[in-house]
């Protein structure tokens, strides 16, 4: 029998000890990630940043629903948008941007690896 896995309150429950986060330029800046499921190359989890900045390059398409905290993401072209508890968005593979996080963020995360490219 399959069965369902369940988080009860993502918006509270505990991902683990934060650690530096690679990618950020502010000193001090952690994250976690917790990953609730995953099957093949599917994947779901909640992720939590502190207030920093860092850049991102997406090696998988990825589904972000923000559960708490509030944010800038700026894409590559320096269009930018705000994020904060109910933004969904999503950033296909190749998506690079840079998150400049106001108050810590946590969000709900799929992600979906896809086949690499050979140029």
């Amino acid at each position: 029998m399959v069965k369902a896995t369940v988080m009860s309150d993502a918006t509270t429950a505990d991902p683990g000890a934060h650690t530096p986060k690679e990618n950020s330029v502010t000193p001090g800046q952690t994250d976690v990630s917790f990953r609730l499921w995953a099957r093949d190359d599917f994947k779901v989890g909640i992720w939590e940043a502190t207030p920093g900045v860092s850049k991102a390059v997406r090696q998988n398409d990825e589904i972000c629903q923000i559960l708490s905290g509030s944010a800038t993401i700026t894409e590559a072209d320096g269009t930018s948008f705000d994020i904060g508890p109910g933004t969904l968005f999503v950033m296909p593979a190749g998506w690079e941007g840079t998150w400049t996080i106001h108050e810590t963020v946590r969000k709900m995360w799929v992600v979906k690896d896809v086949p690499a490219t050979s140029d």
